[in-house]
């Protein structure tokens, strides 16, 4: 539950001495914010508050218990030998068969024949001096117009023939070959006699003797089965603060003298049309009321735990 703390603003100033006596109180290390005649303010202080959670608490820690499981055995029927097995051997003679055969007498062979290559003779001119040139001086030439012949020096730059001479050479016709023959081998046919199947031994196994006994066998050996028992636990129930409680802000109130029943009787019909349930509507703002208030103006995020000018803002209540 919330406890108001209400101061009524009845002057416009508050003596100095009174003020010094609330500073004294760390609940009115401030002053409401208007100092204005006929207004009221409140601080609500709201409690700690804690939540219920359940906790695990060890009752027997757990522990390993150890059982002794002895060994199981049960009777089997069991071969046993009376005398071993072994194996006989028989000694089984060669046998032979005739047969003909090709025997070389004389081998294959090779008979090599060389053919000589053919030429032909042809004829073909050989360059023997290559064509070159010389100066020849020339007497009186038409483009000498003096009489003296000697007075003109005319030479002309002369062509000598190359020249040639024929000569004889020859041209293969076909290369040289070889030629080979081959001389097939030369056989004769012969007859022998050859082993058909050799001599070998025969092994003639013979089976153990046995005879059915009764044994005792171990099926399972003694073990030991190591358990592990868990810990006991218990569930109790504890509480731990979750919100440290202080006091609210100043927040305007309704002032005592005008928080007549009229006014709480149409908070209450205004509650009661918003859906919030009241109870009886008699003017007293009982707790019934006050806890439809309470949830009005925390569905409406309005300062919450007393009868604030807000809330009265918010359903159109006239005060």
């Amino acid at each position: 539950m919330k406890s108001f703390l209400i101061i009524s603003i009845l002057t416009l100033f508050i003596p100095f001495s009174a003020l010094s006596q609330l500073d004294n109180d760390v609940r009115f290390s401030d002053l409401p914010p208007d100092s204005t005649y006929g207004k009221c303010y409140a601080k609500c202080k709201t409690p700690d508050t804690y939540e219920t959670f359940t906790r695990k608490v060890l009752v027997e820690d757990s522990y390993v218990k150890t059982t002794t499981i002895p060994a199981t055995y049960q009777t089997i029927d069991k071969q046993v030998m009376v005398s071993e097995g072994g194996i006989n051997y028989k000694k089984i003679p060669a046998t032979f068969k005739t047969i003909t055969e090709k025997v070389l007498v004389e081998p294959e062979k090779k008979e090599v024949t060389i053919i000589p290559a053919k030429y032909e003779t042809h004829t073909r001119k050989v360059l023997v001096k290559e064509e070159t040139g010389h100066w020849v001086k020339k007497k009186k030439d038409p483009n000498c117009f003096s009489k003296n012949p000697e007075d003109c020096l005319i030479v002309c730059y002369e062509k000598i023939p190359a020249q040639y001479k024929n000569e004889s050479y020859e041209v293969l016709v076909t290369p040289e070959k070889t030629v080979e023959k081959i001389i097939p081998a030369v056989y004769t046919t012969v007859s022998k006699q050859v082993i058909d199947q050799p001599e070998k031994t025969q092994e003639i196994p013979f089976d153990p003797v046995y005879k059915t006994v009764k044994e005792k066998v171990m099926v399972s050996p003694e073990r030991i089965k190591e358990e592990t028992i868990p810990a006991v636990y218990k569930k109790v129930k504890e509480k731990r603060l979750t919100k440290k409680g202080g006091y609210t802000v100043w927040t305007e109130i309704l002032c005592a003298d005008q928080t007549s029943s009229s006014t709480v009787r149409k908070l209450q019909r205004a509650l009661r049309a918003e859906g919030y349930s009241i109870g009886v509507v008699d003017g007293v703002l009982g707790t019934r009321t006050q806890t439809a208030l309470k949830q009005f103006q925390i569905n409406n995020n309005l300062p919450v735990g007393n009868l604030n000018i807000a809330t009265l803002n918010a359903l159109n209540v006239n005060y």
